[in-house]
């Protein structure tokens, strides 16, 4: 056994408050081994995985009771059966980073933007191998870039992190954590940020390494797709305890924790099961006719194309084009969901904003019911603003912080005329919020004082409030735990069922696609490569990037199919 948590407790001091995020936590990890701890946001995962590295700051943690007993393997060989919350801050240090290394979930804050992403490796293996030369160093930082497949590693060795695209970041953070070949990684929601197809590089990459070094893994996700690829066995955490652990396979086909069956009943794949469920029985209608050249169209797109130049020089003349778009015809039928899928890079939001000209269109028509706004001045796009709305992706830095609820929601009504008075708004602002499962009072409220869902219901109904015909959903769950994932959907459906919405759903998440859309879009490098009914595009792929997408998204059925 490598590592022994007993009993865990962990306190956090808010203001006057305490805080127990972990209490009474207990599991074990053996060498060579994957172990998943799964919840959700708030339910204490990264403070245990803190807590094991001691890396929570003093002034506002304490341990009231438990122990961390970790074999420490002394640089010659011998191992030693230590207690990381009673050891001094030397003996702390020797073991965090050489014997117990951790990747963190943003890697974009975790590297230091100032130093290349070389030399960040060479300072952690300079602090945990003082005797090791600088050319050593830099020879083994090298040599660590391309164990995690980085491209060109002595050349990447000396790029800043912000030149590099999220997996690349992702993979430096991992060689990083690997240098010094510790006997335990840490892996804090590794690839929550991550497009399918790096996040299954990252995953193959992580096994590989962990059959390499015979190191143990401590997976911490809200992913039970991810669970089902990576580990045997799992604890599921809720409110800083442990509700249930076991083999994963047991836990993931049988259930017993009530919790434990609310987050896989939230899966988008168990959603979609219950929705046909319901079709079949006659509790909900099935889909309008959709797919290319099925139903009437409202929103059309012909070639469209969407260029940025790229300027340099004195003179900063025009030397290249980047095609973010390039040359996309689709029709999206009235009442009816696209889902325009595809890896970051693709050319999904842009072309998202170019369909409600927040970006002006390079070539090609933008028909909107049977419109044709792609030259419109902003004058003329105004009529077609109150009924073309966005949802962005990250509610918190899209709401002003400086306005209420109510602000945020009567305001659009106010410059487009909608109510007579001020009042009236604020009734149609508290309707809507009670459509997206919110209480009237929230309109007093400002964005800070809500969670992450709750922002983004308030997105939504920022978006209702002008009573719209079209909406684009720019990655709206991404970033959101599953059970939230599932109330959003659900809202989502409701609404597009009541007003006969049209949505354009910009995602990256095939279970999402499969629950919501009716027809789908598959987007690489700019053009659309395959298009048709979601049915018939998830189960019978024509494209090869598609079936690529497809391969790599993490199931839980591969499990219950063992």
């Amino acid at each position: 056994m490598l590592l022994e948590v007993k009993n865990l407790k962990t306190f956090l001091r808010a203001g006057g408050e305490i805080v127990r995020a972990v209490d009474d936590v207990s599991f074990h990890i053996e060498r060579g081994e994957t172990f998943c701890v799964v919840g959700e946001s708030g339910s204490g995962k990264s403070v245990t995985a803190l807590s094991v590295i001691q890396l929570l700051p003093r002034d506002i943690s304490s341990h009231p009771g438990g122990e961390i007993l970790f074999d420490y393997r002394h640089p010659d060989g011998r191992t030693e059966r230590v207690d990381m919350l009673a050891l001094p801050d030397a003996r702390r240090r020797e073991i965090r980073g050489s014997r117990i290394s951790m990747i963190f979930q943003e890697p974009m804050t975790s590297l230091n933007p100032v130093f290349t992403v070389g030399d960040q490796i060479v300072e952690t293996l300079r602090l945990h191998r003082p005797a090791m030369s600088e050319a050593e160093a830099r020879e083994r930082a090298v040599d660590a870039l391309a164990q995690v497949q980085i491209p060109n590693p002595a050349e990447r060795f000396h790029e800043f992190p912000h030149r590099l695209s999220g997996g690349q970041r992702q993979r430096v953070m991992i060689a990083m954590a690997m240098a010094c070949e510790p006997d335990l990684l840490i892996a804090d929601e590794p690839t929550t940020a991550l497009d399918v197809t790096v996040q299954a590089e990252i995953l193959k990459l992580m096994r590989a390494l962990q059959e390499k070094n015979g190191m143990s893994i401590l997976f911490i996700t809200h992913d039970f797709g991810v669970v089902a690829q990576m580990a045997k066995r799992l604890a599921v955490m809720r409110q800083g305890r442990i509700v249930e652990t076991g083999d994963v396979q047991q836990v993931l086909s049988d259930p017993g924790h009530a919790y434990t069956r609310q987050l896989i009943d939230a899966l988008p794949e168990n959603l979609k099961a219950r929705r046909i469920a319901r079709v079949e029985g006659g509790e909900e209608t099935p889909p309008p006719a959709a797919g290319p050249g099925g139903g009437q169209p409202l929103v059309s797109l012909e070639g469209v194309k969407i260029h940025f130049p790229v300027r340099k020089g004195l003179l900063r003349r025009v030397v290249d084009q980047v095609r973010a778009v390039d040359g996309v015809s689709l029709e999206i039928p009235r009442g009816s969901v696209l889902a325009l899928v595809g890896e970051s890079g693709c050319g999904k939001t842009t072309l998202g904003r170019g369909i409600l000209r927040l970006v002006d269109p390079t070539a090609g028509r933008i028909r909107f019911e049977e419109d044709d706004i792609t030259a419109l001045s902003p004058k003329e796009m105004r009529p077609y603003r109150r009924r073309m709305q966005i949802i962005f992706q990250d509610p918190a830095s899209s709401l002003n912080p400086r306005l209420t609820v109510a602000g945020a929601l009567t305001e659009p009504m106010a410059v487009h005329g909608i109510g007579e008075s001020p009042e009236d708004r604020l009734e149609r602002a508290a309707g809507v919020l009670e459509q997206v499962q919110l209480s009237r009072d929230s309109l007093w409220r400002y964005p800070h004082e809500f969670s992450g869902g709750q922002r983004q219901r308030i997105g939504i109904a920022r978006a209702l409030v002008l009573d719209p015909g079209f909406i684009v959903c720019d990655e709206v769950t991404s970033a959101l735990d599953v059970s939230v994932q599932a109330e959003i959907l659900q809202i989502l459906q409701n609404l597009k069922e009541e007003r006969s919405l049209t949505l354009l759903f910009i995602t990256h998440n095939m279970g999402v696609v499969e629950y919501l859309s009716d027809t789908m879009a598959v987007m690489y490098q700019g053009r659309v490569v395959e298009y048709g009914p979601t049915d018939r595009v998830c189960n019978r792929p024509e494209n090869d990037y598609t079936r690529k997408l497809l391969a790599a998204v993490p199931r839980l059925d591969l499990v219950r199919a063992a």
